[in-house]
């Protein structure tokens, strides 16, 4: 009998831990996690360990990812923005490498539970508004009421951007999570016709592989998406508008 399409996103404890009644097992999303920040972080310190004036494939790789989320701070948030790399760039590198990781067989992706995208969102979400509320102090509720709108106006817009406003951890989190749990699905569904058709299954699996190729497209996108958000995001609390 055929598995579900579903039962990839299943998650399933490796270390099972219970303290006080709470759930704290170390599951094969934390593994997959925890693999992505030890390759993040082994990729960069093995790239800028070596650096030379003809530089390797590896800090090669290191520079470019480095002068792109660079350059998206600076066009999306302005100079202002470079005290915030550090933060821009940990989400990019986390968020792609646990999409990638999630295309290779028998792994998982963590991305594709909203859960964790959730927390990703609503992190940046607090941070993003701690940033504001630090750099304008009362000001910054001035974000609510859009500049040069009558204030007999205001009954109606502040309540109207303040959900709005709030509802950015919602969207940011379930552009992600739908995207990557959709892709895989799909994948599972066209992988269990081509077992099932036997050597009839050219067509399903022609159809697989070129979904295994528009996912790694869609894996990349999604990262390139989470974080050019997160920069205007930035930008908003740090321009106020």
């Amino acid at each position: 009998m055929a598995s579900s399409p579903l039962e990839q996103f299943q998650i399933k404890p490796l270390l099972p831990i219970e303290v006080g009644g709470l759930d704290l097992s170390y599951t094969q999303s934390s593994l997959v996690m925890t693999i992505a920040v030890v390759l993040v972080t082994g990729f960069l310190t093995l790239a800028v360990r070596g650096r030379g004036m003809v530089p390797t494939r590896l800090q090669s790789m290191a520079e470019l990812s480095y002068e792109f989320i660079a350059g998206m701070i600076r066009d999306s948030v302005g100079s202002e923005g470079r005290k915030y790399f550090p933060f821009v760039f940990s989400i990019f590198m986390f968020i792609l490498l646990g999409n990638l990781l999630g295309m290779i067989p028998y792994s998982f992706t963590f991305t594709s539970h909203i859960i964790v995208t959730f927390a990703l969102a609503f992190a940046v979400f607090v941070i993003v508004t701690l940033i504001g509320l630090v750099r304008h102090k009362l000001h910054f509720f001035s974000f609510f009421f859009p500049e040069g709108a009558p204030i007999y106006m205001a009954p109606i817009l502040i309540p109207i951007e303040v959900l709005s406003y709030l509802a950015r951890p919602v969207s940011l989190s379930i552009r992600l999570f739908a995207n990557m749990m959709a892709g895989h699905t799909m994948m599972k569904v066209f992988a269990m016709f081509t077992i099932a058709l036997g050597v009839f299954g050219v067509a399903p699996l022609a159809i697989n592989v070129a979904l295994t190729a528009f996912e790694i497209l869609v894996a990349v996108l999604q990262a390139y998406v989470f974080t050019i958000l997160t920069c205007l995001y930035l930008r908003d609390a740090i321009h106020l508008h």
